[in-house]
């Protein structure tokens, strides 16, 4: 499991194999072909659908919006402390 706080507060735990899933690739590919719906696909992908609420209800502002500026810094944030684990548990090998 990795597991990390973002700098918004949110703590999260991901399992490694959801990082190891082609369908996880495809929405990322999607999302980085200018298909903002494959972007919400992503996150329920790498959290589940709890733990995207909580990260949700972490970011909403003052209106009860949930920024996507807020969300994309938070999944950038997600995937660097996954790929910090990933290198540190390849190294310890």
């Amino acid at each position: 499991m990795i597991t990390g706080k973002t700098a918004s507060g949110f703590e999260f735990t991901l399992d490694e194999q959801a990082m190891d899933d082609m369908n996880l690739i495809d929405a990322l590919a999607g999302a980085s072909e200018n298909d903002p719906l494959q972007f919400s696909r992503v996150i329920r992908l790498l959290l589940g659908e709890e733990q995207r609420k909580r990260l949700y209800d972490t970011l909403k502002n003052e209106a009860g919006r949930v920024p996507v500026e807020r969300v994309s810094e938070a999944v950038s944030e997600i995937f660097a402390a996954a790929g910090a684990a990933g290198k540190n548990s390849s190294a310890s090998r």
